[in-house]
């Protein structure tokens, strides 16, 4: 009788986790792999310091026609509403929600999430890689821009000495708040793409948030009303970067320096919470 040696058993092969700076790697790659990211971010750059120096050279060029009440008015607001115009920055915004949402739902619409989560199990660690990544090159998108915009259309203004120096009371302010907006919303845009997981519906969503919400509580009859405008990301750069917002339309309830701020942390980490949660739970 023949008997037969069974084979030797090989245990299992497995390989060491990711580390999170191979993570945060992976995603450097995947975010600058994506064709709308090489495109979007210097011609959104582009458009708006385009804006803002065409609004500068507005007021220089009607400087000598306008009255002397009109002057001081313009001493007083007019250097940080034209180096911060709201055309301008409302397609920033729009731009950074869309390469959030992207950074998410790019891979979900291609199949791309299952490989992630095949090489990396642990999808907390892959999305907070994807929102510091994101968070750290629009940062940088945001400080350029603010500071482009602020340093040219004052160079612009100081020809008929009305621009301002970044160490004017708030000024410094007006151009943080406008830096950090940008991350802000392309964090808000991957929180709702995760909840969504679908580009066009993503865009109308932050475009809703962003811009039409603003408008629709837009009011200064009711404290509560004034409360959730308040709470919405647009509204609150808007309240920072105002260095008098006493001089134009006075709020009857107007926000605080504070609470815009904490609106811009709350936004972030609520979205930031919401992308990680419902990845990690729900099937890709």
């Amino acid at each position: 009788m023949t008997t037969v040696t069974p084979l030797p058993t090989r245990a299992p092969v497995t390989g060491a986790p990711a580390r999170f700076r191979d993570l945060l790697a992976a995603e450097w790659i995947k975010l600058w792999s994506l064709r709308s990211t090489r495109w979007t971010l210097p011609l959104v750059f582009l458009f708006v310091v385009g804006v803002s120096v065409n609004a500068s050279l507005a007021d220089h060029r009607n400087w000598p026609m306008y009255p002397d009440g009109r002057r001081e008015m313009f001493h007083r607001y007019g250097p940080v509403r034209d180096a911060f115009p709201e055309a301008g920055y409302l397609l920033l915004m729009l731009a950074a929600t869309t390469v959030g949402a992207l950074t998410l739902v790019g891979e979900y619409q291609s199949g791309l999430i299952r490989t992630t989560f095949a090489a990396v199990p642990a999808r907390r660690s892959v999305v907070a890689a994807k929102a510091a990544v994101l968070t750290a090159v629009m940062l940088v998108l945001g400080l350029v821009t603010a500071a482009t915009s602020f340093w040219v259309s004052q160079a612009i203004l100081s020809g008929r000495d009305a621009g301002w120096s970044v160490g004017e009371p708030g000024v410094a302010r007006a151009v943080l708040a406008s830096a950090l907006l940008v991350p802000v919303c392309a964090l808000l845009g991957m929180g709702l793409g995760a909840v969504i997981r679908h580009a066009a519906g993503t865009v109308v969503a932050a475009t809703s948030v962003l811009v039409l919400l603003p408008l629709v509580v837009d009011s200064d009859r009711y404290r509560w009303i004034a409360e959730v405008r308040h709470a919405l990301p647009v509204a609150a750069w808007q309240r920072l970067i105002e260095v008098h917002p006493d001089i134009i339309n006075p709020d009857p309830f107007p926000a605080t320096v504070t609470g815009s701020w904490l609106t811009f942390a709350a936004w972030s980490l609520a979205a930031t919470a919401v992308a990680v949660t419902l990845t990690h739970r729900r099937d890709p």
